[in-house]
């Protein structure tokens, strides 16, 4: 009960929010999150290294190496991905083993299962949000990884996106 009061107390000082979860039983569960309210009270002075790097590396070598840098960090990373992926199990062995990757990289990644073959990646936080703010390539090609990783048998679309102003990053993933 004590947790739970100082959740409401931050909520009211726009530190936290939640969504409502259903659950099979019982009343529905409260997800809480913290809002970008809260970000000044865990320092991230790497963010700031990264943007600037990212405009610098603009100004450098212009758009188009920008662009081509982007290109070969997705290519790493789909590289290793599929490395660590299970390419020949089901898909939803594939999405929990991505979502651990995801998890282990800082973005605290999870699967649902929404039936009929579809699923969700849900991405609970970002841990290059103020890089991708800077350069929205990041997020393009994230998205691009995605697609590559998987294959072509399934369709990978984003449904809700940080920079946008949504809670988290979420993709829907179903079968072609």
């Amino acid at each position: 009960m004590a947790v739970r009061q100082h959740l409401y107390e931050m909520k009211t000082e726009h530190l936290v929010d939640y969504e409502e979860k259903r659950r099979p039983r019982g009343r529905p569960a409260k997800m809480w999150s913290l809002t970008p309210e809260a970000d000044s009270f865990y320092p991230n002075g790497h963010a700031q290294l990264v943007v600037s790097l990212l405009q610098s590396m603009s100004k450098t070598f212009g758009d188009s190496g920008l662009d081509d840098l982007l290109k070969t960090r997705a290519r790493e990373q789909i590289r290793d991905y599929k490395k660590r992926l299970p390419q020949k199990a089901a898909l939803p062995k594939r999405l929990k083993e991505l979502a651990r990757i995801r998890t282990d990289e800082g973005y605290m990644a999870e699967v649902e299962d929404c039936g009929g073959g579809t699923y969700m990646l849900l991405e609970n936080h970002c841990p290059i949000c103020e890089a991708a703010a800077a350069c929205q390539g990041l997020c393009a090609m994230e998205l691009d990884v995605f697609r590559k990783v998987l294959g072509t048998r399934v369709t990978v679309e984003r449904i809700d996106h940080i920079q946008q102003g949504a809670r988290r990053c979420a993709y829907r993933i179903a079968p072609n």
